[in-house]
């Protein structure tokens, strides 16, 4: 599957997955040619001369960062801010009957088997190819979290990439003032953030994998899949 590093709040993304504890993680990187370039016009802002070079980069153009976990999942992350490029936010899973591509909309396609009833009896629906616009948007409707149900429209009015911010802050706030478990606690907030660094470690390595801490020290399953807390 591939995920974004910090888009854990995208539901669409995360909703099947289960407890994950990352084992390692092992970066890759390309030549940071378009940063060179864009150093020439920044130093005479940063105080430089306009025209110099800067070529000591501690980072590469195009970061990719292959995650493996405890369960077997691989999760592949990329970093890239220099390339030209349209912007997107990559968000994809594949899973053994499916595949969901949520970004710059969001497309399905999944087995027939996968479904409690084939919404087109006259079609055989299979895995490589997107479902037919109006069945997918009737499943978007029918297994639609209650988060969206409640959130979608506020959302999409007051935007932050598409609304995604809102929810964010709006599910901090909540389950502060009511005392219940956030949705990404402080073990996910140490796990997530320490693949920078060890990406890094991982490149000046010549792309070894690098061991991630148990952040729980083994209590990492415990929990028997995901849910979001709400008031009774």
């Amino acid at each position: 599957m591939t995920v974004h590093l910090f888009a854990y709040q995208n539901y669409f993304v995360i909703l099947s997955l289960p407890p994950m504890y990352i084992l390692s993680a092992s970066g890759i990187a390309t030549v940071p040619s378009a940063l060179r370039l864009f150093s020439r016009n920044a130093m005479s802002i940063l105080g430089g001369n306009r025209g110099e070079e800067v070529s000591d980069f501690q980072n590469g153009q195009h970061t990719l960062t292959l995650i493996r976990t405890e369960l077997g999942r691989t999760i592949e992350m990329h970093h890239d801010v220099a390339t030209p490029r349209p912007y997107s936010r990559q968000y994809n899973i594949a899973g053994t009957k499916g595949y969901a591509s949520k970004y710059p909309m969001p497309l399905l396609a999944l087995k027939g088997e996968s479904l409690s009833s084939n919404p087109i009896p006259d079609q055989n629906l299979v895995a490589h190819s997107w479902l037919p616009k109006g069945v997918q948007e009737a499943m978007m409707q029918e297994y639609k979290h209650p988060i969206h149900q409640e959130l979608e429209e506020v959302a999409k009015e007051i935007g932050g990439h598409g609304g995604m911010d809102f929810i964010m802050d709006y599910r901090l706030i909540y389950c502060l003032r009511h005392g219940l478990p956030l949705d990404m606690d402080v073990y996910d907030m140490a796990e997530w953030s320490a693949t920078s660094p060890l990406s890094a470690i991982s490149l000046e390595h010549n792309s070894a994998p690098v061991e991630v801490p148990d952040f729980t020290r083994g209590y990492w399953n415990i929990k028997e899949g995901y849910r979001h807390a709400f008031v009774e």
